[in-house]
């Protein structure tokens, strides 16, 4: 590995790093609470609103590992910078946006911006950072992540309510204009350049199957009840297991060629990482879907102003921070347990509030569905980071960096689908949001009880130890 560039003060360079991680992170969130009102003022209808969320998790999933080894053939700092100037740019495109169409479309660019982003900051942080102040800085980069999941509904219902210069809903993404601009002037300055030892090719047929499968599985989930399930649906579905079975016999025909896959998958013949992988999906899945219709229901089912529903929000981040910060040491001490704890709390936590909402509906003081909330908050702090510390703790460090790629392509992947697969459900229940979002959540209680399940298939509980910087894919 190159020696980098020598910075008198290396820490300068985690609060850029972290700017530009926050900001992809907080706009797959920060959009929730403002989806009312951009259906109203763009008249979107369901499916539009679904494509607003998870068509951005579709191509960052899509373009994420390519974009890390992107970043190891050209440079990583000045990937990351070309990634903020198309997110900036991308952004200023979703804030002016004058139709559903128009702002779907910049969501997909915005999400390419964000998957050119994400890799790098990783593989920055791990070639930058030794021994344990790479545990600290990542644990830095992790908290900032969640804070962005769970914060990023009272950002939006902030700023759509108090209407900053009269832009709405649409100061949630313009807000990241200025932000980037500060992250782009200050990146050359602080943020070390590095490049991989050994340059590789970037697979694009894979990266073209792999989008092509996750659209195959998507777009009849997000738009077929709305077109009354016409037979594309059905075969768009039954061809995706097929397209995205062809996705892993190249990737392995690549690897057994010497080539560099995008997906490494010797690295599924170990059980603790495919539970690793499975639980990653099904906290991806419920974490997401839950974000997002809560927000539907607390404003269109309840009548909430998009400041009032994210003050509820609130309490999912205090909950959170409240759990997430001794959740790393946690994980040291007691490993998988923790992960299987903050299961049990997401899962139980949904499964209070869909009985709080069996007999309130819509009504009933919101001061009923706090203990839910606090109860999926914390489950969600105590999941977030100890999973992939756990996971990553059973990995060869030579593979590291490919599993933490593989992760965070799933936890994409786990968004778009779970906003998806619930969005069936949460729209095909009529009009009452009370019984929709009832049903709803009795179904993310059930993705969340996978996750205490898979947690039996983790690296037994042990001290994480802390293993050698790896740089990382995504």
């Amino acid at each position: 590995m190159k020696t980098l560039q020598a910075h008198t003060n290396q820490w300068a360079a985690l609060p850029v790093l972290l700017a530009g991680a926050f900001m992809v992170v907080l706009d797959f969130f920060i959009v929730n609470v403002a989806l009312p009102s951009m259906a109203t003022e763009l008249h979107a209808g369901q499916s539009s609103l679904e494509w607003v969320v998870a068509g951005y998790g579709l191509t960052f999933a899509a373009f994420l590992i390519a974009a890390g080894r992107l970043g190891d053939e050209l440079g990583r700092r000045r990937v990351y910078a070309i990634g903020l100037v198309l997110f900036t740019v991308a952004s200023a495109a979703c804030g002016l946006a004058p139709s559903p169409a128009t702002l779907v479309i910049a969501r997909f660019i915005q999400g390419v911006a964000g998957a050119i982003v994400m890799p790098q900051v990783l593989s920055i942080i791990g070639v930058t950072y030794r021994d344990g102040d790479y545990v600290r800085a990542l644990s830095y980069y992790g908290m900032a992540l969640g804070l962005a999941a769970v914060g990023g509904q009272v950002i939006g219902g902030a700023l759509v309510q108090t209407d900053v210069a009269g832009l709405g809903w649409r100061g949630c993404f313009l807000i990241n204009v200025p932000i980037g601009i500060a992250a782009l002037a200050l990146t050359p300055r602080l943020v070390p350049e590095s490049r991989a030892p050994r340059r590789a090719r970037i697979d694009l047929p894979g990266v073209v199957v792999l989008a092509l499968g996750l659209t195959a599985v998507l777009l009849p989930l997000i738009e077929g009840r709305q077109h009354g399930w016409p037979l594309w649906t059905w075969i768009s579905l039954a061809a995706a297991p097929f397209i995205l079975a062809d996705f892993a016999y190249q990737q392995a025909k690549l690897a057994r060629r010497g080539g560099a896959a995008l997906l490494d998958l010797g690295l599924f013949r170990q059980r603790p990482f495919a539970a690793g992988v499975l639980t990653q999906l099904f906290l991806a899945c419920a974490q997401a879907s839950f974000f997002v219709y809560l927000a539907l229901y607390l404003q269109d089912g309840r009548g909430l102003n998009p400041l009032e529903a994210g003050l509820v929000f609130t309490i999912l981040a205090v909950a959170y921070v409240v759990a997430s910060g001794p959740a790393p040491e946690l994980a040291k001490r007691f490993g998988r347990s923790v992960v299987a704890a903050g299961g049990v709390c997401l899962s139980l936590g949904l499964l209070a509030l869909a009985l709080v909402i069996a007999e309130n509906g819509v009504g009933g003081s919101v001061l009923a569905l706090v203990p839910g909330l606090v109860l999926v908050g914390a489950g969600i702090g105590l999941c977030y980071t100890p999973l992939t510390s756990t996971v990553l703790s059973g990995i060869d460090p030579a593979q590291a960096g490919a599993a933490s790629g593989a992760m965070s392509t799933i936890t994409q992947v786990g968004y778009a689908l779970g906003v998806a697969i619930t969005g069936v459900i949460f729209f095909g229940a009529g009009h009452d949001l009370g019984e929709a979002f009832k049903l709803s959540l009795f179904q993310m209680s059930a993705l969340a009880a996978g996750i205490v399940v898979m947690t039996r298939l983790l690296p037994s509980p042990r001290a994480v130890v802390e293993t050698e910087p790896v740089v990382a894919a995504a």
